[in-house]
């Protein structure tokens, strides 16, 4: 399975209209340890004006992974979707 890697600040929105996101990033209490947040990510074609434009389920949140264990996960949850996984560079919304 191909793992797409974007940087989600400085480029638009994945193309995917279905996908499985993993941000990882430092510990801030231990900087030999990362974290990682995964989350299913659905856009909606036909949105309502109030309505969210996406639906964001959270699979995993910051807890402490590798990056190969967080991939792994990912890519198996993806698989059995049958959808993307996207890896999304150093995220600040981690505070």
């Amino acid at each position: 399975m191909d793992i797409k890697v974007i940087n989600e600040s400085s480029s638009p929105a994945c193309s995917e209209a279905d996908y499985v996101r993993v941000q990882m990033w430092s510990d801030p209490e231990q900087d030999t340890q990362t974290l990682a947040t995964i989350e299913r990510v659905v856009r909606k074609s036909n949105v309502r004006p109030a309505a969210p434009a996406r639906r964001v389920k959270t699979l995993v949140e910051k807890q402490p992974m590798s990056l190969d264990a967080a991939v792994g996960f990912a890519t198996l949850y993806a698989a059995s979707k049958k959808i993307q996984v996207v890896l999304t560079t150093a995220s600040e919304e981690a505070s």
